[in-house]
């Protein structure tokens, strides 16, 4: 059993560490609020993971998998809320943009919305996750395990690894923080952090399953 925990702590890491919307999404959050911030941005995002976890378990996220209009609806849904967030942060970054001081050295205005929140609705409106949760995570559970304590314990390993990889990023932004200080650069970052995130929205858009 261990030899599979250990193969599911690689293949779950190695999913974690591949950058993606969510980096992007915590990326925004650090830049215009802070790494208190963007750590509930975090949090929100492993929440995310275990709403999965318990919709796999329930057996919604094969149905959503299985149904392409409803794979559809809630892949639009969360490409839709990428570009939106995108499109934020290249408004809010914009040369002709007033500065507002929301923290020490920090331009733009601040984030609307719970980051918590935010990061929970980035995961929820990835039907990737679903695909994800009802093919491939069930072949890294524990053969001698029950079903449901396998899945259970998968989940919570992959939001574990999601809050530790995540956390680690959002330290090291912080330690570069006197850098990302200069209005020029925390600009320039935003506004590549909402090209960023228009892009993951658009190819969520037109990815198939």
């Amino acid at each position: 059993m261990l030899t599979h925990v250990a193969a599911a702590v690689g293949v779950l890491g190695l999913l974690t560490v591949v950058p993606g919307p969510d980096m992007a999404v915590v990326t925004r959050r650090a830049l215009s609020a802070g790494p208190a911030d963007a750590l509930r941005t975090v949090g929100g995002i492993a929440s995310g993971l275990l709403v999965w976890g318990a919709l796999t378990m329930a057996g919604l996220a094969a149905v959503l998998a299985a149904s392409p209009s409803t794979y559809l609806t809630v892949k639009l849904l969360g490409a839709g809320f990428l570009v939106f967030l995108g499109a934020q942060a290249l408004w809010q970054n914009r040369p002709a943009a007033p500065a507002i001081a929301t923290r020490p050295g920090s331009t733009g205005a601040r984030p609307t919305g719970s980051p918590w929140r935010t990061g929970l609705i980035s995961n929820v409106l990835n039907p990737k996750i679903a695909v994800f949760y009802t093919g491939l995570l069930p072949t890294l559970a524990p053969p001698r395990l029950p079903a449901t304590l396998a899945m259970t314990l998968l989940v919570v390993l992959h939001a574990a690894l999601t809050l530790a990889w995540m956390g680690s990023y959002v330290f090291l932004l912080s330690k570069g923080e006197r850098t990302l200080e200069k209005p020029r650069i925390r600009r320039a970052l935003g506004r590549t952090t909402g090209v960023v995130l228009i892009g993951f929205g658009l190819a969520v858009a037109t990815a198939s399953v």
